[in-house]
């Protein structure tokens, strides 16, 4: 059994060590992750996948990928969507990947190992990037975002799925107390280890995750989804997010159109 850092946070300030913590925790998750994503979402994980799928825009045969596939729920979406397309699902850990192999029935899916900062497709080749549960976890918010930006086509498109945090800081405060009782009691129960899954609650708590202010760039730190969708470049954005706290779906879609002027 791999054990895990307990409530320190310094593995979410420095990029190197949040992979390394990333590859640590998904390795031990890995053959429960399905069922523990389903617990911590209360049940909703799979609605809330339906409602990024149905969100896409209608393609013949987008070029598609997925990043952070995990077990590849998204992915498998994507492949029913889009028969005549292609899906590519993406993650960082081999046991994951392992779960997806077995279970894909799809010709038009392959899963590949990989960083989402440094994604292995050539610059303006992709139509759709989808992640569930993927901002979050990128060891550099800044970096993962360039990289999508990067990989996408002119007019493409990318969605993502989270916990959204709320504006109103006690609902926050609140939110983040159960989404921190309600991960450890399932560390506890599955892994022996409260601290699996406090890296949650934690992560959407640190002060990072607050509307930072404008940077030249245009990218940022932020999880906040008016935050994300402002600046993924010069672009057309939409969102679906509703802001009622941790256990509500944040739907970020960013739409490679051009803004007019």
């Amino acid at each position: 059994m791999v054990h895990l850092p307990s409530d320190r946070t310094d593995y979410l300030r420095a990029p190197a060590a949040k992979r390394e913590y990333n590859e640590l925790l998904f390795t031990e998750v890995a053959k429960r992750y399905d069922l523990v994503t389903r617990a911590l979402s209360l049940g909703r994980d799979q609605a809330w996948k339906r409602v990024l799928i149905d969100s896409l825009p209608a393609s013949r045969d987008p070029v598609c990928v997925d990043l952070a596939c995990g077990t590849g729920d998204v992915s498998f979406a994507l492949a029913h969507r889009y028969p005549e397309g292609t899906v590519c699902g993406v993650d960082l850990t081999p046991e994951m990947l392992q779960i997806a192999q077995a279970r894909n029935r799809f010709p038009n899916v392959t899963l590949q190992l990989g960083d989402m900062h440094h994604l292995p497709f050539p610059s303006d080749s992709i139509d759709i990037v989808t992640g569930s549960y993927a901002l979050r976890n990128a060891p550099s918010l800044t970096v993962a975002l360039q990289e999508i930006h990067r990989v996408l086509r002119p007019g493409g498109t990318a969605a993502f799925l989270d916990f959204s945090k709320s504006p109103d800081r006690l609902l926050q405060r609140l939110s983040f107390a159960v989404l921190y009782l309600w991960g450890s009691f399932w560390g506890l129960v599955l892994h022996r280890q409260p601290a699996v899954y406090r890296q949650i609650p934690l992560a959407l708590s640190r002060p990072h995750n607050a509307p930072p202010r404008p940077v030249r760039r245009g990218i940022h730190r932020g999880l906040q989804p008016e935050v994300l969708l402002r600046n993924l470049g010069d672009h057309h954005c939409e969102q679906a997010c509703p802001s009622t706290g941790a256990f509500s779906p944040c739907l970020i879609s960013h739409d490679g159109q051009s803004m007019p002027n």
